[in-house]
Protein backbone atom coordinates (compact mmCIF):
# COMPACT_ATOMS: atom_id res chain seq x y z
CA UNK A 1 0.00 0.00 0.00
CA UNK A 2 0.92 3.52 -0.85
CA UNK A 3 1.50 5.69 2.44
CA UNK A 4 2.61 8.71 0.72
CA UNK A 5 0.52 11.38 1.73
CA UNK A 6 -1.22 9.79 4.62
CA UNK A 7 -1.04 10.33 8.40
CA UNK A 8 2.24 8.48 10.39
CA UNK A 9 1.09 5.95 13.50
CA UNK A 10 2.83 6.45 16.45
CA UNK A 11 5.86 8.56 14.79
CA UNK A 12 7.00 5.38 13.09
CA UNK A 13 7.94 7.38 9.75
CA UNK A 14 10.84 10.03 9.93
CA UNK A 15 8.94 13.42 9.34
CA UNK A 16 8.70 14.60 5.94
CA UNK A 17 9.45 18.67 5.48
CA UNK A 18 7.14 20.43 2.93
CA UNK A 19 8.45 23.91 1.68
CA UNK A 20 6.75 25.49 -0.54
CA UNK A 21 8.06 28.25 -3.37
CA UNK A 22 6.89 30.65 -6.05
CA UNK A 23 8.42 29.93 -9.40
CA UNK A 24 7.56 32.00 -12.83
CA UNK A 25 8.05 31.22 -16.56
CA UNK A 26 8.96 34.21 -18.05
CA UNK A 27 10.18 34.17 -22.39
CA UNK A 28 8.47 34.85 -25.50
CA UNK A 29 5.34 34.25 -26.92
CA UNK A 30 4.67 30.56 -27.97
CA UNK A 31 7.93 29.11 -26.81
CA UNK A 32 6.18 26.82 -25.34
CA UNK A 33 5.44 27.67 -21.36
CA UNK A 34 2.46 26.92 -20.77
CA UNK A 35 3.38 23.75 -22.72
CA UNK A 36 5.83 22.54 -20.07
CA UNK A 37 3.55 23.69 -17.42
CA UNK A 38 1.07 21.47 -18.58
CA UNK A 39 3.45 18.30 -19.15
CA UNK A 40 4.50 19.03 -15.68
CA UNK A 41 1.68 19.56 -13.69
CA UNK A 42 -0.75 17.11 -15.96
CA UNK A 43 1.38 14.76 -17.87
CA UNK A 44 -0.15 16.31 -20.85
CA UNK A 45 0.47 17.95 -24.46
CA UNK A 46 -2.00 20.14 -26.60
CA UNK A 47 -1.03 20.49 -29.76
CA UNK A 48 -3.26 23.91 -29.93
CA UNK A 49 -2.53 25.12 -26.65
CA UNK A 50 -4.35 28.69 -26.50
CA UNK A 51 -2.92 31.43 -25.83
CA UNK A 52 -2.21 33.00 -22.40
CA UNK A 53 -3.85 35.95 -21.47
CA UNK A 54 -1.98 37.78 -18.57
CA UNK A 55 -0.95 35.19 -16.60
CA UNK A 56 -2.15 31.28 -15.59
CA UNK A 57 -1.61 29.89 -12.28
CA UNK A 58 -0.49 25.75 -11.64
CA UNK A 59 0.39 24.16 -8.20
CA UNK A 60 2.75 20.75 -8.39
CA UNK A 61 5.19 19.36 -6.20
CA UNK A 62 8.31 17.62 -6.10
CA UNK A 63 9.89 14.74 -3.50
CA UNK A 64 13.07 14.90 -2.70
CA UNK A 65 14.61 12.57 0.27
CA UNK A 66 13.05 13.84 3.53
CA UNK A 67 11.75 16.97 1.55
CA UNK A 68 8.56 17.96 -0.43
CA UNK A 69 9.06 21.23 -2.48
CA UNK A 70 5.64 22.38 -3.46
CA UNK A 71 5.59 24.88 -6.05
CA UNK A 72 3.29 27.41 -7.15
CA UNK A 73 3.45 28.23 -10.37
CA UNK A 74 2.75 31.51 -12.41
CA UNK A 75 2.55 30.91 -16.39
CA UNK A 76 3.31 34.16 -17.50
CA UNK A 77 1.83 35.89 -20.96
CA UNK A 78 4.70 36.24 -23.71
CA UNK A 79 3.42 39.02 -25.74
CA UNK A 80 5.05 42.49 -25.67
CA UNK A 81 1.66 44.04 -24.26
CA UNK A 82 1.62 42.47 -21.21
CA UNK A 83 5.47 42.64 -20.15
CA UNK A 84 4.88 45.76 -17.81
CA UNK A 85 2.69 43.11 -15.61
CA UNK A 86 5.43 40.78 -15.46
CA UNK A 87 7.22 41.99 -12.19
CA UNK A 88 3.65 41.46 -10.30
CA UNK A 89 4.59 37.66 -11.23
CA UNK A 90 8.53 37.73 -10.28
CA UNK A 91 8.08 39.72 -7.14
CA UNK A 92 8.66 37.49 -4.34
CA UNK A 93 9.50 34.40 -7.08
CA UNK A 94 12.07 32.23 -5.15
CA UNK A 95 12.58 30.67 -8.87
CA UNK A 96 12.51 31.53 -12.79
CA UNK A 97 12.48 29.43 -15.47
CA UNK A 98 13.34 31.80 -19.04
CA UNK A 99 12.15 29.84 -22.42
CA UNK A 100 13.38 30.08 -25.83
CA UNK A 101 12.50 28.04 -28.78
CA UNK A 102 15.63 26.53 -30.50
CA UNK A 103 14.42 27.41 -33.32
CA UNK A 104 14.16 30.79 -33.50
CA UNK A 105 17.19 32.64 -32.33
CA UNK A 106 15.20 36.29 -31.66
CA UNK A 107 13.57 34.53 -28.11
CA UNK A 108 16.98 33.44 -27.28
CA UNK A 109 17.91 36.69 -27.50
CA UNK A 110 14.50 37.68 -25.61
CA UNK A 111 15.14 35.03 -22.88
CA UNK A 112 18.85 37.14 -22.35
CA UNK A 113 16.61 39.86 -21.44
CA UNK A 114 14.77 38.56 -19.30
CA UNK A 115 17.42 37.18 -17.30
CA UNK A 116 19.36 40.58 -17.18
CA UNK A 117 15.80 42.01 -15.74
CA UNK A 118 15.61 39.52 -13.30
CA UNK A 119 19.08 39.48 -12.11
CA UNK A 120 18.56 43.06 -12.13
CA UNK A 121 14.79 43.92 -10.59
CA UNK A 122 13.97 40.11 -8.54
CA UNK A 123 15.19 38.68 -5.83
CA UNK A 124 18.79 38.44 -5.60
CA UNK A 125 18.89 35.03 -4.35
CA UNK A 126 16.77 33.68 -6.70
CA UNK A 127 17.22 30.80 -8.73
CA UNK A 128 17.11 30.75 -13.08
CA UNK A 129 16.82 28.21 -15.31
CA UNK A 130 17.18 28.55 -19.07
CA UNK A 131 14.89 26.01 -21.25
CA UNK A 132 15.78 25.51 -24.72
CA UNK A 133 12.10 24.25 -25.83
CA UNK A 134 11.37 22.51 -28.68
CA UNK A 135 14.31 19.83 -29.04
CA UNK A 136 11.64 17.71 -30.50
CA UNK A 137 12.28 20.25 -34.00
CA UNK A 138 16.25 19.57 -33.65
CA UNK A 139 16.24 19.52 -37.49
CA UNK A 140 15.58 22.97 -37.62
CA UNK A 141 17.76 23.97 -34.94
CA UNK A 142 18.98 27.60 -35.12
CA UNK A 143 20.33 28.11 -32.01
CA UNK A 144 23.36 25.07 -30.81
CA UNK A 145 23.07 24.28 -27.58
CA UNK A 146 26.59 25.09 -26.67
CA UNK A 147 26.34 28.39 -27.15
CA UNK A 148 23.15 28.34 -24.79
CA UNK A 149 25.43 26.00 -22.32
CA UNK A 150 28.04 28.82 -22.91
CA UNK A 151 26.07 31.53 -21.96
CA UNK A 152 23.97 29.90 -19.00
CA UNK A 153 27.68 28.97 -17.81
CA UNK A 154 28.79 32.42 -18.19
CA UNK A 155 25.34 33.97 -16.44
CA UNK A 156 24.94 31.41 -13.68
CA UNK A 157 22.15 29.35 -14.93
CA UNK A 158 20.54 25.82 -14.50
CA UNK A 159 20.31 24.88 -18.46
CA UNK A 160 18.00 22.27 -20.21
CA UNK A 161 16.72 21.59 -23.59
CA UNK A 162 13.46 20.32 -22.78
CA UNK A 163 10.34 19.14 -25.27
CA UNK A 164 6.68 19.53 -23.86
CA UNK A 165 6.59 17.33 -26.72
CA UNK A 166 7.71 14.33 -26.17
CA UNK A 167 8.61 15.05 -22.24
CA UNK A 168 12.52 15.56 -22.49
CA UNK A 169 13.71 17.18 -19.43
CA UNK A 170 10.56 18.27 -18.06
CA UNK A 171 10.24 16.96 -14.58
CA UNK A 172 14.50 17.13 -14.58
CA UNK A 173 14.18 20.85 -14.92
CA UNK A 174 11.66 21.08 -12.24
CA UNK A 175 13.65 18.73 -9.81
CA UNK A 176 16.98 20.33 -10.71
CA UNK A 177 15.56 23.71 -9.56
CA UNK A 178 13.69 21.96 -6.57
CA UNK A 179 17.54 20.70 -5.44
CA UNK A 180 18.54 24.40 -5.75
CA UNK A 181 15.99 25.58 -3.21
CA UNK A 182 17.14 26.79 0.44
CA UNK A 183 14.92 23.60 1.82
CA UNK A 184 16.71 23.36 5.42
CA UNK A 185 16.42 27.46 6.26
CA UNK A 186 12.42 26.52 6.09
CA UNK A 187 12.73 25.16 9.59
CA UNK A 188 14.10 28.64 10.41
CA UNK A 189 11.78 31.37 10.67
CA UNK A 190 14.16 34.27 10.20
CA UNK A 191 15.43 32.51 6.85
CA UNK A 192 11.95 31.29 6.03
CA UNK A 193 10.93 34.78 6.23
CA UNK A 194 14.25 36.04 3.83
CA UNK A 195 13.36 32.90 1.28
CA UNK A 196 9.75 33.47 1.04
CA UNK A 197 9.54 29.89 1.37
CA UNK A 198 6.75 28.27 3.61
CA UNK A 199 6.70 25.18 5.52
CA UNK A 200 3.32 23.96 5.09
CA UNK A 201 4.20 21.92 8.68
CA UNK A 202 3.68 25.11 10.08
CA UNK A 203 0.17 24.69 12.02
CA UNK A 204 -1.00 27.38 10.10
CA UNK A 205 -0.78 25.82 7.35
CA UNK A 206 -1.87 22.16 7.96
CA UNK A 207 -5.00 22.82 5.62
CA UNK A 208 -2.71 22.60 2.47
CA UNK A 209 -1.94 19.25 0.70
CA UNK A 210 1.17 17.79 -0.26
CA UNK A 211 2.15 16.64 -3.31
CA UNK A 212 3.62 12.73 -3.66
CA UNK A 213 0.23 11.59 -4.00
CA UNK A 214 -0.21 13.38 -7.43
Amino acid sequence: MNTRGTGRANGSLPQTKICQFKLVLLGDMAVGKSSLVLRFVKGQFDEFQETTIGAAFLAQSVCLDDTTVKFEIWDTAGQERYHSLAPMYYRGAQAAIVVFDITKPETFERAKAWVKELQRQASPNIVIALSGNKSDLAEKRLVEYEEAQTYAEDTGLLFMETSAKTAMNVNELFLAIAKKMPKTDTQNPTHAARHRGVNLQDPDAQSTRSCCGN
